[in-house]
């Protein structure tokens, strides 16, 4: 497609402070004019009109599987997903067989996005070898391979000497070094959320405290070394508090949450779906209030889905045993407008930009913009349509949501990447 002219859509881009209806100009992957009333010959257009045009959407935590575990998800599944979800960037972590704690699997898995051609994909390489919490990676090497921050997600970083050498060495690159916060000394063998609901249910819990011990102990390491600290799907009232602290006080800190962590609470492990099992746990009504407050007023940057797909397998086994984890790409624009935006908890725009600009600068990417001259990476959102999350459909192999059958607001029209439509919404 070497011309394409998005008409009349109601254009929001936060990068530029832009919401207006507008004509999108894209000419060989490229975006041209954002203006109105746009004219050109030979070029083919999409009737936008009644629909919002954003920059691509950005998830910089997905898991795709890929090498190793690709019964679960692999990268063409993976950025199909993406895609259907609206995302034309995910980052991936390196939780993998092997982890991607080198640049041979960094370069395994640049290549294969490449040629799957659907998405961009930004590797995250790993804090440590072996996502082991002993030795650094060779966070160089990787670096020049691809990566884009570093982390061992899923496996905290218990060494506080560790997690103060990567936060020193990774400044060097400019990499944020992004942190699971959870004191496994304290979460133990917890399955859920420690409170009243565990006690009810007697099922091991796991304490707020354990996430918020280390989100402090980071902080205190990222100010005392200068280095970059993106603090991961951010779950309790606790961890809000000291994020909210550490900007007050200008340190280099930035956080995340996910759409199970400000729509869920403890209460829907009740039912034993064991798609309510993730981590961190679900939680207290009074952390999702404060997890909504904390994206209201900035404390959170940005809204992620750490997609986690599943085997059945995985997850149709008593709740003790049951994988960690919600395949989220697919349900994370609606349930974002239908309780953020709808709800007035965030204007449009401000939901935007934590899912383009935000996560865009987080991982210092060039994306999340329709600046003329950068890529032509482009969602196109119907706000107003009501859809009902059928798993089934879910272009994901894992079909693992609490939000099945689940009506909500906003569906995804078109995804364009680089000028080329990868999505496009059938009604089916």
């Amino acid at each position: 497609m070497n011309r394409l002219i998005i008409k009349g859509g109601r254009v929001i881009d936060p990068s530029q402070g832009i919401d207006k209806i507008s004509d999108i100009f894209i000419e060989k992957g490229k975006i041209k004019a954002v203006e109105e009333n746009i004219s050109i010959e030979n070029a083919e257009i999409i009737d936008a009109s009644g629909k919002i045009v954003t920059p691509g959407l950005i998830d910089i935590h997905v898991h795709l599987r890929e090498p190793g575990f690709e019964a679960k998800e692999d990268i063409e599944s993976g950025s199909m997903s993406a895609a259907a979800g609206g995302f034309t960037s995910v980052a991936c972590m390196p939780n993998t067989n092997p982890p991607a704690d080198n640049k041979s699997v960094v370069e395994f898995i640049t290549e294969k996005a490449k040629r799957v051609g659907l998405v961009n994909v930004y590797p995250i390489g790993a804090i440590s070898k072996g996502l082991k919490g002993e030795e650094l990676s060779e966070i160089g090497d990787m670096k020049h391979s691809g990566i884009v921050g570093i982390s061992d997600d899923g496996e905290p970083v218990m060494n506080s000497n560790l997690m103060r050498r990567a936060l020193e060495y990774s400044s060097m690159f400019e990499l944020p070094v992004i942190s699971h916060c959870e004191d496994l000394n304290m979460s133990g063998e917890g399955v859920i959320n420690e409170g009243l609901t565990s006690t009810i249910l007697g099922m091991t819990g796991i304490p707020a405290t354990a996430e918020e011990i280390m989100a402090a102990r980071d902080i205190r390491i990222a100010e005392f070394t200068g280095g970059k600290l993106h603090i991961a799907h951010v779950s309790t009232k606790g961890c809000v508090e000291l994020i909210r602290q550490a900007k007050a006080k200008g340190i280099n800190v930035t956080a995340e949450a996910t759409p199970h962590h400000f729509t869920l609470t403890d209460e829907s492990v009740k039912t034993f779906d064991t798609n309510t099992k993730v981590n961190p746990p679900l939680r207290t009504a009074e952390d999702v209030e404060a997890v909504r407050q904390g994206l209201k007023d900035g404390t959170i940057d940005a809204i992620v889905t750490d997609h986690a797909p599943h085997t059945i397998e995985d997850k149709e086994v008593e709740y003790d045993y049951a994988s960690f984890g919600i395949s989220g790409l697919e349900t994370s624009l609606p349930l974002v407008i239908t309780y953020l935006v709808n709800t007035g908890i965030l204007t449009l725009s401000q939901a935007i930009e934590k899912m383009t600009i935000n996560p865009a600068n987080i991982i210092n990417v060039p994306k999340g913009t329709l600046k003329p001259g950068s890529d032509a990476d482009i969602t196109i959102i119907d706000i107003e349509k009501s859809i009902t999350v059928d798993t089934k459909k879910f272009k994901s192999k894992g079909k693992n949501s609490p939000f099945n059958g689940w009506e909500l607001k906003g569906s995804v029209a078109m995804t364009i990447k680089s000028g080329n439509i990868v999505y496009k919404n059938n009604g089916d």
